[in-house]
């Protein structure tokens, strides 16, 4: 909490010029940044990057090596607290944005593992180059790439993971072009592992487009774990013949997809099964493979002046009579991944689309397009060949664009230098610039994603101004990785408001002096334009929550008090109403993270109790009078009270919104009925209405947290099932006939017309949403059922 200086410090401070403002803002942002050069990382660094420099440096700092330091644990700590901010998502953004003031609610670091941990534990797939590690930002985007996936979800202290790490890396390494392999570490990961139903490690799965993941059950051999994969590679290896030889060369023009063929004779090695069928995976729809036997085929092996085993490849077109002349190229290498590479370099490169063409082309058709600035640029790595199989199924098209031959182009696309962009086939005016790693997965995900989005990337010339319809901007810088992240959640974003509103992206790296216009200070920035209206977003990088953030500007949750209005509302409320409100000043690092989950609670309370903020920059001396001291400052003002006055301030340490919201909770009026084994009885068990019981026990930490959602529940039932809690420690002997084993328990006992069963029917659920729709679905199958048996007798 950020405490005010005295009235007149205040005046003087608020006296200030804007630009002195600003000047102070960004000399706070700045210093702040000591967590990037504590682990010597940049701000551009990967997840990976920065736990691999976080590793180094704990091996070399532990405590447990530096025992004779008396300031050894509290270097480590300091080391600690900035990978264990820098290392998630969110609160990386609230560092880069707001500095160490924006963390005041967060506590990470002050817990740390052994050097033995951190030896051989921490980070076990972050040196080997085949495996690639999936954070929760990037791992949709790559299983649904279009490629054949198979993952390792680990922990980090899970013995069998450590048991199965080095065959693990010896079958990346093979299977490496293939297939790709992942790794996914649950402990940094929980949410994501969570959401994929991993509840044991290590669990090994396939993920493929239009394919149900496949979990793997099989010992963890190097060979099962092969023989495993391979079976979802879907290439075939087509053996060839007199009949089907010469047919398959001369279509192959017409398709544009040349044949690589193994021809296995008597003398010389010919290529393995395996190895004709790995190739087949690694080559699919850019290269057929196929192979023959010469010594069933030998008249036409002779034909073709093969007298030993080979490999050659017969691009679209060639000439079986002159094999020079029509591009054959024979092969002698036994290795997989040498054939391969030698393969793709004679494939031929994307087509450069010419100045004069480029706008009907793009007026047309979907386009992924390569920005190169010259002939020279080598900026396209030979595996991107594989975009337009892997691009198909969306009809987008892939092609080459050099700056050098039309600057104004480029100039007025904004792009300076060598990248990639998605249009969407409406010309130039409609497109997306990639920001993402140049990795195959990560732009086939970016393509497929834009062309159904409605994100584009806006510059002077299209930014909004003044426009009647609203608009969702992104201020981004690329080398930011919470900015790459958030990329996709907007694109999600922009399918479901359509129509509604806008969605651009804008790069502060490029359009500085337009950012610097808005005031856009740290990255990323996103803000909505609605005419002169202007709001930051501040929530989490999910598409879930900027659609919440939409929705509450459409629909506020939280009341804007001004004096009046509070006096009106607050002060001067009805008897049975309750209200929380939020002091806070907008300049407060604390109260801008506090935001977003206030709005959030705000939500989640709808109905329930009404909730305000009120800006002590703009109303200082009302906030001065209602005695003020820092911000944020929360207090709740519960019903029939006898004074207006009457409040309770929240001293919590967590301010999140589930937090604010069990809190405020508890001071609602009870609406369930405390039960005695008596009125259980009479009431519940030979009663005529419906019941759901909450059995708990007073020193039970999960019961009380139950608690107000059971009060929630009893709400949302009302008129339709009554609410009652059992305190099973005063009332055991109840509880225990009616065979509660844990708590809290939660159980419904409906009326069908006699005396209810003790046992009751078991809940297993303990969200009050979740509760009260079941049981109104029971409630209409018994009524339905109800209504069948009265039309039977009938």
């Amino acid at each position: 909490m950020e405490f005010l200086a005295s009235k007149g410090d205040y005046v003087r401070y608020f006296k200030r010029t804007s630009l002195l403002v600003l000047v102070c803002v960004i000399v706070l942002v700045c210093t702040d940044q000591d967590y990037y050069s504590l682990l010597g990382v940049s701000k551009e660094a990967s997840s990976r990057e920065i736990r691999q420099a976080f590793k180094k440096l704990a091996l070399k700092l532990h405590p447990d090596k530096n025992q004779n330091d008396p300031n050894a644990h509290e270097n480590f700590l300091k080391i600690n607290r900035a990978y264990e901010v820098l290392k998630d998502e969110d609160l990386r953004k609230k560092y880069d944005k707001y500095g160490e003031k924006g963390l005041e609610d967060q506590q990470q670091g002050g817990r740390y593992e052994s050097w033995h941990f951190y030896r051989y534990d921490f980070g076990i797939y972050d040196d080997d180059p085949e495996i690639i590690t999936l954070d929760r930002g990037e791992f949709d985007a790559a299983v649904n790439s279009g490629e054949l996936w198979f993952v390792n979800f680990y922990s980090p202290r899970c013995s069998h993971c450590h048991d199965l790490a080095p065959t693990w890396r010896e079958f990346a390494k093979e299977l490496d072009g293939v297939i790709r392999i992942g790794a996914v570490n649950c402990g940094d990961n929980r949410m994501l592992c969570r959401i994929k139903g991993i509840n044991s490690y290590p669990s090994l799965y396939v993920f493929k487009t239009g394919m149900q993941p496949v979990k793997y059950y099989g010992d963890r051999s190097k060979e099962s774990l092969k023989n495993f994969a391979m079976q979802y590679v879907t290439s075939i290896v087509t053996e060839l013949w007199a009949g089907n030889f010469v047919n398959a060369i001369e279509t192959s023009f017409a398709s544009g997809v040349g044949w690589l063929i193994t021809f296995c004779a008597e003398r010389g090695d010919c290529l393995s099964y395996q190895t004709r069928l790995k190739l087949a995976g690694m080559l699919e729809g850019l290269v057929n493979v196929g192979w023959m036997d010469c010594g069933t085929q030998a008249e036409l092996c002779d034909n073709l002046d093969v007298s030993s085993s080979t490999t050659a490849y017969f691009p679209p077109g060639a000439t079986i009579n002159n094999k020079e002349k029509g591009g054959v190229l024979f092969l002698n290498s036994l290795d997989a991944r040498e054939i391969y590479q030698e393969v793709m370099q004679h494939l031929p490169d994307f087509e450069i689309i010419s100045a004069a063409s480029l706008e009907d082309r793009l007026a047309h058709h979907r386009w992924l397009l390569f920005f190169q600035f010259g002939e020279g640029d080598k900026s396209n790595v030979q595996e991107f060949k594989k975009l337009k199989f892997l691009l198909k199924d969306e009809h987008i098209q892939v092609g080459k664009f050099d700056c050098l031959s039309s600057p104004t182009i480029c100039n007025k696309l904004y792009v300076y230098q060598p990248c990639l962009a998605v249009f969407k086939g409406k010309g130039t005016g409609d497109y997306e610039i990639h920001h993402g790693k140049k990795i195959l997965y990560d732009i086939v995900a970016f393509a497929k994603e834009s062309v159904n989005s409605h994100v584009i990337t806006l510059g002077p010339q299209n930014f909004p101004d003044k426009e009647k319809e609203p608009w969702l901007v992104d201020f981004f810088a690329p080398w930011c990785p919470p900015c790459r992240a958030l990329l996709p959640e907007l694109r999600k974003a922009s399918k479901h408001l359509y129509g509604q509103i806008k969605f651009g992206t804008l790069d502060c790296t490029v359009h500085e002096g337009l950012c610097n216009m808005h005031n856009i200070r740290a990255y990323p920035t996103t803000v909505v334009f609605n005419q002169s209206d202007v709001h930051e977003y501040e929530g989490h990088h999910s598409a879930e929550q900027i659609l919440e953030f939409i929705e509450d500007l459409r629909n506020p949750s939280v009341v804007s008090l001004t004096p009046e209005t509070f006096a009106e509302l607050v002060q001067r409320r009805k008897r049975e109403e309750i209200w929380m409100v939020d002091f806070y000043a907008p300049w407060c690092g604390p109260c801008q993270a506090l935001m977003p989950e206030w709005k959030k609670m705000a939500r989640m309370l709808n109905g329930l109790i009404s909730v305000g903020s009120m800006d002590c920059q703009k109303y200082y001396s009302f906030c001065h009078q209602e005695s003020v001291r820092g911000y944020p400052e929360i207090r709740l003002f519960p019903q029939k009270s006898n004074t207006a006055h009457h409040y309770y301030s929240y001293n919590g340490w967590h301010r999140d919104a589930y937090s604010l919201r069990g809190w405020a909770l508890g001071y609602l009026p009870q609406v369930s009925v405390d039960l005695t084994p008596q009125s259980f009885t009479e009431k519940v068990l030979n009663g005529k209405d419906h019941w759901v019981i909450d059995f708990y026990a007073p020193w039970c930490g999960p019961c009380q947290n139950f608690a107000p959602e059971f009060e929630i529940l009893a709400r949302a039932v009302k008129g339709k099932v009554k609410a009652g809690k059992v305190d099973c420690q005063a009332y055991g002997q109840t509880c225990q006939t009616a065979d509660i084993r844990a708590y809290p328990t939660v159980k419904f006992y409906p009326y069908q017309g006699t005396k209810k069963s003790l046992l009751g029917e078991y809940i297993d659920s303990r969200d009050a949403k979740g509760i009260a729709d079941l049981l109104n679905e029971k409630l209409e199958a018994m009524e339905k059922k109800g209504k069948r048996k009265k039309s039977r007798n009938k």
